[in-house]
């Protein structure tokens, strides 16, 4: 590459012998993807069509499984083209685009979590003040801030990133993540702290609620009916799972770049592809299957 060349794109150095297994790869990837559209498309479908569906529980649902499919379309075309080029680069500004989505989305899925964590919490705790708190207003609003809080804090991170000067051009990894900010010549304070105040709003203090509100349900539920507690359970152990299992795949994200750890190639792209996989592959059977209205659906479109 020349010297305008280096300025202006960057590599992806982040794959493992990827002339030898590319087809694999692709064809590994391509099938996920496919599973991916198709599962978290299906149960939006029944959600929209079924109106018994159309209750607030099921509307998270919906916006969850809507934001696994944004999140894994902002990753996996682009991921399926570099399996098949000789090259695998990206232009700056395509990188900042694919990591603002990334983090939106990524913070997002907190923020919806804490909003079901919510819902359950009134729906369990509060039954009898449920129809008035969980209105249709309360609904869009809570919908609203899930995806535009994120976005207008990681604007602020990317927009940042995009002014400082870039000394290194090859990105360590596959998708365009915080390990952008290695690429920096100088390490900026202003995006650290930035985004270190973005990462404790946007995952801890949802993290924190979502524990809370459980805890509360699961204090009260001990001392109802079995009734009670197998509702509980069903709805609310597969958002802990979840969310237990996403908080230590964005805390190892975070971790490795600011504290400038290296892990090995191989290790980094399995973690890498457990953030981009698990969560848009399983949410559809976690809150599909595991549903019973939705489940019931299942079976008929199917059946």
């Amino acid at each position: 590459m020349d010297e305008e060349s280096n300025a202006t794109y960057l590599t992806f150095g982040g794959h493992v012998e990827l002339h030898k297994y590319r087809y694999l790869y692709f064809m590994v990837v391509f099938t996920v993807y496919i599973l991916i559209i198709c599962s978290n498309s299906t149960i939006l479908y029944l959600i929209w069509k079924h109106q018994d569906l159309h209750e607030p529980m099921y509307i998270f649902i919906a916006a969850l499984l809507l934001n696994s499919v944004l999140f894994s379309t902002n990753i996996y075309p682009k991921l399926l083209i570099d399996f098949l080029s000789e090259k695998q680069i990206i232009s700056h500004r395509a990188c900042l685009v694919q990591f603002f989505m990334f983090y939106t989305l990524g913070f997002s899925e907190f923020l919806l979590l804490a909003v079901m964590a919510y819902d359950r919490y009134v729906s369990i705790c509060k039954p009898l003040q449920y129809p008035t708190i969980m209105r249709r207003k309360t609904i869009s609003i809570l919908l609203a801030l899930a995806w535009l809080v994120p976005a207008c804090e990681v604007v602020g991170t990317t927009t940042l990133s995009s002014y400082q000067k870039l000394c290194s051009f090859t990105l360590n990894v596959i998708f365009c993540n915080n390990f952008i900010y290695r690429l920096f010549c100088v390490p900026s304070k202003a995006v650290t702290i930035y985004g270190a105040f973005g990462l404790v709003y946007l995952v801890v203090f949802p993290v924190f609620f979502i524990v809370f509100s459980y805890t509360r349900i699961f204090i009260i539920c001990y001392h109802s009916s079995s009734e009670v507690k197998r509702k509980a359970a069903q709805t609310c152990v597969p958002h802990l799972l979840v969310l237990i299992n996403y908080f230590i795949l964005i805390t190892y994200d975070v971790i490795t770049v600011r504290l400038e750890l290296d892990f090995p190639k191989i290790a980094r792209l399995i973690m890498s592809l457990q953030l981009v996989l698990y969560h848009p592959l399983f949410n559809p059977i976690i809150y599909g299957l595991k549903m019973k209205e939705i489940y019931k659906h299942l079976k008929r479109l199917f059946c």
